[in-house]
């Protein structure tokens, strides 16, 4: 194991690279621990903080508007860096990378970036999608080495689906995205429904329905306080409990274990043997304790939490001169500072906190 050096100086901490030099020398590769003990497994890179929905939890229409200040593209990290990132996170330890945005597929030429992190070997690759442009770019993406994909599905009532994505996109679109992906083999795939109250909570029964038996496994997620765009109100959130208690009336549960340490869906089966469900409880279960995720902001940053309030500048690093020894390094100091635990301590002081926007670092 890679011995960590805490970066400390006060001189360095706003400069990156001034940091990753003035640390003494590691090796810096292996597993990394955190001040909680926690390792670090799974990285989320968002590719672009582009999106062609308005989700209303997400990225309402009213705060990103058609003159949005979206970052020019000189500002995102190339996929060259995204690779050469990669490949140092894996050697502290990293496991598993998801692509994220925004929504990665409007990102152009994005079975490349999955070729070259592919190439790396020994990651799990998946991604997470609207899934409007999933039918034409499945059978790319699974040819370029992807494993699997989530997909993000809030509704199958047409109506209240155009509602919730707000630019009045057909649900049957997405549908057709994801008999897309299981023809391409990019399985098993997960489809993500945000719910939120007085919006589609009547639609978790439907879903229940649809997707059960058909072999991809259904995720309900409770409708987070992240960023301060959405509107967030604990009102509008439908507790886990609550979604388990509509299904389970009439379709059985039973729980079951996690497949790893750090999982943040739990896991729940039908009784009957026809497939699982999963709820993620963002709001009413705190899951800190276990977690092993970073995230890879568009523009370079990186970022301990999702409800981290600043992140650290990798990509001046990268475009600094830094070797891939002090960018492992620097990664090294960042993760053994990591102390985080929102959702432990959520309140409403924190929830007045500034965090950084889903829509910019992924979920």
């Amino acid at each position: 194991m890679a011995r960590i050096i805490p970066l400390t100086d006060a001189r360095t901490l706003g400069d990156p690279l001034a940091a990753a030099r003035s640390a003494p020398a590691v090796t810096p590769t292996g597993m990394l621990a955190d001040t909680r003990g926690r390792s670090l497994r799974d990285l989320r890179i968002s590719v672009t903080d582009r999106c062609n929905f308005r989700c209303v939890y997400c990225m309402p229409k009213d705060v990103y508007g058609h003159d949005y200040p979206f970052l020019p593209h000189a500002e995102l990290l190339t996929f060259e860096e995204i690779a050469r990132l990669a490949r140092i996170f894996r050697a502290h330890g990293v496991e598993k990378i998801r692509l994220t945005g925004g929504e990665p597929l409007l990102r152009k030429h994005l079975e490349r970036l999955v070729a070259m992190l592919a190439d790396i070997g020994g990651l799990d690759l998946t991604l997470t999608t609207n899934g409007a442009l999933l039918g034409r770019k499945a059978r790319d993406l699974k040819a370029a080495g992807l494993d699997r994909v989530s997909v993000s599905l809030d509704a199958l009532d047409d109506e209240v689906f155009r509602a919730m994505n707000d630019v009045d996109f057909p649900v049957a679109r997405v549908l057709e995205g994801i008999d897309a992906a299981a023809a391409a083999g990019l399985a098993p795939i997960k489809v993500n429904m945000v719910v939120k109250r007085g919006m589609n909570e009547h639609e978790i029964l439907p879903m229940a329905r649809h997707f059960r038996a058909s072999g991809h496994i259904l995720r309900f997620i409770e409708y987070m306080d992240v960023g301060h765009t959405n509107g967030w109100r604990m009102d509008d959130v439908v507790p886990s409990t609550e979604v388990i208690g509509i299904i389970g009336r009439e379709l059985p549960l039973e729980p079951i274990d996690p497949n790893y340490a750090g999982e943040v869906a739990v896991r729940w089966r039908y009784r009957d043997g026809s497939g699982e469900i999963g709820v993620i409880s963002s709001v009413t279960r705190a899951f800190c304790s276990d977690c092993t995720r970073a995230r890879l902001a568009t523009d370079g940053k990186l970022y301990t939490c999702l409800f981290a309030t600043e992140g650290v500048d990798l990509r001046a690093l990268l475009r600094g001169g830094a070797t891939d020894d002090e960018i492992g390094n620097h990664v090294a100091a960042i993760w053994a500072r990591r102390a985080d635990r929102y959702s432990e301590i959520r309140s409403e002081n924190t929830r007045a906190l500034p965090k950084v926007e889903m829509s910019y670092i992924g979920g």
